[in-house]
């Protein structure tokens, strides 16, 4: 695959995932829905029918005390939906024979997270009535699918990119005792604050500020905000180094957006936009992360623009790894391998240090 369309692919995946899926994968998934009834939002309003879509690989396994004892939650971003982590990148590197996630050994588990994919979201007709969900919702609706629908009751692992990095660590705190272990990649597990709530700000007033929304019930995309929103997500996602490699002049780096928007614009609902770029607006695990007994794997990149290294020293060292003394964070520095955010999806950057964590957490 050319380094150029791989680049396209990580881009995608970076925080939103418009309408595209991974090209077709060669994994045969199994896919579930799963319907909730009454199913109460942390804000109090309630859904009377909320449906959860997920994908599974592999088949669990119960272990001599009657607990699945190999199974993997893996959580896509913001605006990505099940097949998000089908990626060659990422499935390919990881999934196959001998692999840290082997699907022969491993029951991988792939949610829609509601407001996702083809879970309940705003554009199925609530619009801006629909309940204005959070991560603590889309957790606790995991949670109920793995144990009511799925009969899981354990958790080998819980790896989340970028949103379900965010996830993961709410999970942590929730469901302590649930599973083995944590992967967040590309995240901080501290209040969604600074440059990074300014820019999802952005890219949602950028909507709302559109006559054409017309607060939700708009009769033709508000194609403007949608633009203004998406070329906000562009850069959030950017990879500066890559880009300055592979378009070098000005008219290749106005092709690049050019092309970025006719690819994306017409696949993106603003209402679903609005709320899956707005659920990060209440999230903050740090008063809580010593409650989490899990060791952790936490993997950024120095070239991520949303989780920037600059904040590391104040962050990391002094507020957040005491907390959490089984937690073990590492920073991949930028070389020409990385690609910004979406470093997080590209699993031969990253994959030795699971291989080794994978062992280190391995029950004897």
């Amino acid at each position: 695959m050319r380094l150029a369309t791989i680049l396209g692919l990580i881009l995608s995946c970076a925080l939103t995932v418009v309408g595209q899926n991974p090209p077709t994968s060669k994994w045969d998934a199994a896919d579930h829905l799963y319907v909730l009834q009454n199913f109460r939002f942390g804000s109090g309003e309630t859904l009377p029918q909320l449906n959860l879509h997920y994908l599974t690989l592999g088949q669990p396994h119960r272990g001599a005390d009657g607990h699945v004892d190999n199974a993997i939650l893996l959580l896509h971003g913001t605006g990505g939906n099940r097949r998000t982590l089908f990626n060659p990148v990422f499935a390919d590197v990881l999934f196959g024979p001998g692999q840290p996630f082997d699907i022969t050994k491993y029951f991988l588990i792939f949610p829609d997270d509601i407001g996702h994919g083809d879970s309940s979201k705003p554009s199925d007709g609530l619009h801006m009535k629909f309940p204005q969900y959070d991560y603590d919702d889309m957790v606790r609706s995991q949670y109920l699918m793995l144990t009511e629908d799925l009969h899981v009751d354990h958790l080998r692992l819980i790896l989340g990119t970028s949103m379900g990095c965010m996830q993961s660590w709410v999970w942590g705190e929730t469901y302590p005792q649930f599973m083995d272990a944590l992967a967040p990649f590309a995240c901080y597990p501290v209040e969604l604050a600074g440059r990074n709530r300014m820019t999802r700000y952005i890219a949602i007033e950028s909507i709302k500020n559109d006559p054409a929304w017309k607060n939700g019930e708009y009769t033709t995309p508000p194609v403007e905000g949608i633009r203004g929103a998406e070329a906000m997500l562009l850069v959030m996602g950017s990879a500066p180094l890559q880009m300055q490699e592979h378009q070098p002049t000005r008219a290749q780096a106005e092709k690049y957006v050019d092309d970025y928007m006719a690819r994306t614009i017409p696949h993106i609902d603003a209402n679903d936009l609005i709320y899956y770029v707005n659920a990060s607006r209440d999230y903050n695990p740090e008063p809580k992360l010593s409650s989490i007994v899990a060791p952790a794997l936490w993997i950024n990149s120095a070239d991520d623009f949303i989780n920037p290294p600059e904040l590391g020293q104040q962050i990391i060292n002094n507020r957040v790894l005491p907390k959490m003394p089984k937690t073990r964070f590492v920073l991949i520095p930028i070389s020409d391998a990385t690609r910004g955010h979406g470093t997080h999806t590209v699993a031969s950057i990253w994959k030795d240090e699971l291989i080794k964590f994978m062992i280190e957490t391995e029950k004897k």
